[in-house]
């Protein structure tokens, strides 16, 4: 049989991000095998399901590059793929159950599930064999007085009528299982198999809430996370893929994956490890790439886009020094705006020493003099100036780039010049002799 596995959010909230490693897990695993991905949308609880959520999910499945082969937008021949269209199918199910003597209903007009009371095992990918003894439970509701069903029946008949192979959920799903599968058992169908993985721990050990920093898949998208480089961290979440290093294309990442050698023990959420991972994908984009990426960001910080070339290699030269595409605006912001203010350490080292002034003045005649503006040229010219000064050039470097740029980080004085343009580069030079 084919390979068929399912992702089931409830659109209440936002796309989690211990959701999406679960819905990539599934995604990997059915890659991997040549098998079917299908997007069910557990939809039941009415009061707290929206639309913003619906589209929430489905918008972060997308950006992380998750798609389906079945479910929403797509259709499929065992849908439909929302539980609050599937009330007919449910009721057949629970009419099969009592014909088996499986059910009754209370007074109060619950339908409650008889327990076969007999120990049952699950055969776990990740967990191993886990045996549950005959339980005392009382027996299981599946049916509310008002006529709506709970979760674990639903999620079975679902799980049964869509032909599901492979459960790759979160390990605090493990505990119910044996009720999943005795109601398998109870239809006279044999269960899928289950893979419950690790849960995520935030810094300080406990469960991932909502709450958490890094905790929603919107909020990659709005600081400048590539989907790449959160696509590979999550996977590195309770699985340490065979290979010499973390940075790994989704090609790679697919023919690595093996849901036996997910990890049992619970996985540490480190933003600051999907920072530095996102930071790697970042500096192997070309110019050209990177530049496309970040110009979104650019944009909504105001920053004025009139020569694109300029533009590109701006970004380009701070690439070394970027973790996400939101931190370019503050990076490269003198670049289009001639009205950025100094930073107070800026105005502190141009007004340090009273001889500052006569230093700028001499670096902004040699680089007017310049014929060709290269950076060769214009480091020459810096050259000269601060031998005409009888300075190191060392001392001249952290002067001009506070005129030109307004901070004391960046590129290359040489580089900000270059791009500046000789005209710029003057005046900002003879503001800052101003300043002082």
């Amino acid at each position: 049989m084919s390979v068929r596995v399912r992702f089931a959010p409830s659109p209440t909230g936002y796309l989690h991000v211990g959701g999406a490693r679960t819905a990539l897990f599934n995604w990997l695993y059915a890659r991997k095998h040549g098998g079917k991905m299908v997007l069910r949308i557990e939809d039941t609880d009415a009061a707290r399901n929206t639309e913003a959520a619906r589209s929430a999910i489905l918008d972060g499945l997308r950006w992380l590059g998750i798609d389906w082969d079945e479910g929403p937008d797509v259709g499929g021949d065992v849908g439909p793929y929302f539980q609050s269209q599937r009330q007919e199918i449910y009721d057949r199910h629970l009419q099969q159950l009592e014909a088996a003597g499986r059910i009754y209903t209370e007074d109060t007009g619950a339908v409650r599930f008889r327990f076969s009371r007999e120990p049952i095992t699950v055969h776990d990918l990740v967990c191993g064999d886990v045996t549950f003894a005959a339980t005392e439970e009382p027996d299981m509701t599946i049916r509310r007085p008002d006529g709506s069903y709970i979760f674990h029946f639903v999620n079975v008949v679902d799980d049964l009528e869509m032909g599901i192979t492979h459960v790759i959920r979160g390990e605090d799903h493990l505990s119910n299982t044996w009720k999943h599968i005795d109601l398998f058992n109870a239809l006279g169908q044999s269960a899928p198999t289950y893979a419950h993985i690790p849960l995520l721990l935030n810094p300080g050990g406990s469960k991932m809430s909502k709450r958490d920093e890094g905790a929603a898949i919107a909020n990659y998208q709005e600081e400048g996370y590539l989907p790449e480089a959160v696509f590979n961290y999550l996977c590195l979440l309770g699985w340490t893929p065979r290979a010499e290093q973390e940075k790994l294309d989704r090609e790679t990442l697919v023919a690595l994956f093996d849901a036996s050698e997910i990890h049992s023990s619970n996985a540490r959420f480190d933003l600051s490890k999907c920072q530095w991972l996102n930071a790697q994908y970042l500096r192997a984009l070309s110019d050209e790439a990177l530049f496309a990426v970040a110009r979104p960001f650019l944009v909504h910080a105001e920053l004025q886009i009139e020569d694109e070339a300029m533009a590109t290699a701006a970004v380009a030269s701070v690439k070394e020094k970027v973790s996400l595409l939101s931190e370019f605006p503050e990076w490269v912001h003198y670049f289009f705006k001639d009205d950025s203010p100094y930073e107070s350490d800026v105005v502190s080292k141009l007004r340090s020493k009273p001889e500052n002034a006569s230093l700028l003045e001499t670096a902004a005649e040699t680089l007017e003099a310049v014929d060709e503006w290269t950076e060769a040229s214009i480091q020459s010219a810096i050259a000269a100036a601060a031998e005409k000064e009888e300075v190191k050039v060392g001392a001249l470097m952290p002067l001009l780039r506070g005129a030109l740029s307004g901070q004391m980080r960046g590129p290359g004085v040489t580089t900000i010049a270059f791009l500046l343009g000789r005209e710029k580069t003057h005046q900002r030079i003879l503001q800052a002799v101003s300043l002082i």
